[in-house]
């Protein structure tokens, strides 16, 4: 497959000096992410006005020009599920691309399944069967193959094509202003979880006290940072079940961390007074400055309606052609209906995503009718993709 194979800082800058005329990037990366505290960029693909490149990191030196060149205005970027291309730039130059369009999400919006692979889009719209074989490639190591660079490459050869048809299908179905909304929602989220209380997923740590919270979250950053200090992963600094058993045992005590089983690794033993003052900070706290514990609703019934209006909402999804997985999950659904159980008795609640925008529109507003028993339900065929009805209920 023919391409510019782009291997030298001085070809970087030349490259992306032609990138800041162009109406449109189409890119992909290669990464290896299971060594390193980020992900380590090993390779880029990148389809612009018919020309494919191939840009080695590895070899090129500083990517930032590319990014810059990526996240200026003035163009379109088209994406597969660029969640790491996005953390990639926002790393590199602090903001994103200006106009983006990430297919997966697109075909989300039209009845397609989400998340879709690349090879099921370019399948299922475009009718091209994916290369495959490579899934497993190491891309940090050099020379790469003829194959290995063609299997790359075959990541943005259709993604002009893909956004064009899934644009059409966006229009004909007057999904662009949703698309739009996801895109820019989607796009904060990524952001924001770059600033997030993202020690609240340490396995172990749901069901703690205000205080053991604050040790996880102590021990959480003191984890964090010495991940980045080594650059490795987090986990292999100090496991999340080691991690939240400290907490639960509330003892800066040197002796009685080191007595936790599993401690036994040498850089760990070693790390224990640094954990003790984690631990010890934690405890000095005033009780104001310690996390809150979120609270969800928990009643039997709210469950059952969870559940139910669950099936309902699956059923609602395929008929207006837009994959359930993009509207909501069982969680979206309870706190729906939570919130709706709530407004009754006055009070205040943040309005839950179900209730917003074009999920409203879609689902949101059905899901309330059924809650208020305006609408009943019915099977209507058995046999069918699309076995429920919703009717009005004859008042």
């Amino acid at each position: 497959m023919k391409h510019l194979n782009i291997t030298t800082e001085a070809q970087l800058r030349d490259y992306c000096a032609r990138l800041a005329g162009v109406k449109q990037i189409a890119f992909d990366t290669e990464f290896v992410s299971e060594d390193s505290y980020r992900p380590q960029l090993c390779l880029v693909q990148v389809a612009v006005d018919g020309e494919l490149a191939v840009i080695d990191p590895l070899s090129a030196g500083d990517m930032r020009p590319f990014w810059e060149a990526v996240a200026a205005p003035g163009h379109e970027t088209v994406v597969h599920a660029g969640r790491q291309e996005l953390e990639f730039c926002l790393h590199s130059v602090g903001r994103g691309p200006q106009q983006l369009f990430d297919v997966q999400i697109a075909a989300g919006l039209i009845g397609l399944e989400y998340p879709a692979s690349y090879s099921t889009l370019t399948y299922k719209i475009l009718g091209e069967t994916a290369q495959k074989g490579e899934t497993r490639t190491d891309w940090r190591r050099r020379p790469l193959s003829g194959p290995q660079i063609d299997y790359a490459l075959a990541d943005v050869t259709h993604l002009r094509q893909l956004r064009d048809s899934l644009k059409q299908r966006l229009e004909r179905l007057n999904r662009v202003a949703w698309f739009d909304t996801e895109m820019d929602a989607w796009q904060a989220e990524v952001k924001g979880a770059r600033q997030s209380e993202r020690w609240r997923k340490v396995a172990g740590s749901s069901g703690m006290s205000t205080r053991g919270l604050a040790i996880v979250r102590e021990l959480w950053l003191w984890r964090d940072a010495e991940a980045e200090r080594r650059d490795c992963p987090p986990r292999r600094v100090l496991r999340d079940d080691l991690l939240a058993e400290i907490a639960k045992r509330r003892s800066a005590d040197p002796k009685q961390i080191r007595a936790v089983r599993g401690m036994e690794r040498g850089d760990i033993v070693r790390a224990i007074p640094a954990l003790a003052k984690a631990v010890e900070r934690a405890l000095a706290l005033p009780e104001d400055q310690c996390p809150k514990v979120v609270r969800t609703d928990s009643n039997s019934h709210l469950t059952m309606l969870g559940q139910f209006l669950s099936s309902a909402l699956s059923s609602i999804c395929r008929q207006a052609q837009v994959a359930v997985s993009m509207v909501g999950t069982p969680n979206d659904v309870r706190d729906l209906v939570a919130y709706r159980l709530a407004a009754g008795e006055g009070r205040p609640r943040e309005l839950p995503l179900l209730a917003q925008g074009w999920r409203a529109e879609v689902v949101g507003h059905l899901l309330e009718d059924l809650l208020a028993g305006k609408v009943s339900i019915r099977i209507q065929d058995p046999a069918s993709d699309q076995p429920l009805a919703f009717e009005p209920r004859q008042l």
